[in-house]
């Protein structure tokens, strides 16, 4: 039996932050500084902010799986959680007692983990968080200052970097211990297995136009806004520097006699 845990709102903003960090991760790391395209990995990471900024609010006001209140934070929580899906085997066979423990656990889990699980909770706050400090970072280099914060910058995108490398990881063995397409949820909003008390939240699918909608638009804005030729985009009345600059000169000319 499948139940809708995750309405569409939530499901778009996962979809939307992921690429959003993905492209302005292979961006910074695959081309050069100096190249006039490094500018769109500032413009990927302001459209990740932006659909950042709505998950807030959608976290405060959203159904119910979807707000902050619903996230599994205890510490101890999380140790229990990834001990049972890192130990032992899989359900398949007879279970020893130390596994029909750990059904019963699960089953509880289940229960009251219907919606983000202690490591998906925890993975997500993180992941938040770091957003934030890049978006910070990432703005004051714009603005003039970057040698001062490009270590930390580039900290805070390692690090996200790594948060998700570990909650595909988690993804994979929840799902290789439980089989229950977890993995799947926050495509189809649907997870299997739940107790019969879960009960379905609503699609919200209005909700999800208009933030779809205010999405586009902001990525059209940040593209109308943004002057290849000296790589600066007008932010709100604010002139950020998305490409380094040589002696205050735009990056043509005699600068490019400078990297022959």
């Amino acid at each position: 039996m499948k139940t809708r845990v995750y309405d569409l709102p939530t499901r778009l903003f996962h979809g939307v932050f992921a690429a959003s960090f993905v492209a302005a991760f292979a961006i910074a790391n695959l081309v050069d500084d100096e190249s006039q395209r490094f500018a769109y990995h500032m413009l990927a990471g302001l459209l990740m902010l932006f659909v950042l900024a709505w998950r807030l609010v959608w976290g405060l006001i959203g159904s119910r799986h979807a707000r902050f209140t619903d996230f599994q934070l205890n510490p101890a929580a999380l140790l229990r959680y990834l001990a049972g899906v890192l130990s032992g085997q899989t359900t398949n066979g007879h279970p020893t007692s130390e596994q029909k423990t750990r059904e019963q656990n699960t089953s509880e889990q289940k229960h009251k983990w219907t919606g983000h699980n202690p490591a998906s909770s925890w993975a997500a706050i993180a992941m938040f968080a770091l957003a934030i400090g890049l978006g910070v970072t990432g703005y004051l280099m714009a603005s003039g200052d970057a040698e001062a914060y490009e270590d930390l910058h580039e900290l805070f995108a390692n690090s996200f970097f790594v948060v998700v490398l570990l909650h595909i990881a988690g993804v994979v063995l929840h799902q290789l211990k439980h089989r229950d397409q977890l993995g799947l949820s926050m495509l189809t909003g649907n997870k299997q297995q739940l107790d019969q008390t879960a009960t379905p939240v609503r699609s919200h699918t209005l909700v999800a136009i208009l933030m779809l909608v205010a999405t586009l638009w902001f990525g059209r804005y940040l593209l109308q806004q943004f002057d290849a030729n000296s790589g600066t985009l007008q932010l709100f009345g604010t002139t950020l520097q998305l490409t380094e600059q040589e002696g205050g000169e735009s990056g043509e000319g005699g600068e490019q006699d400078d990297d022959d």
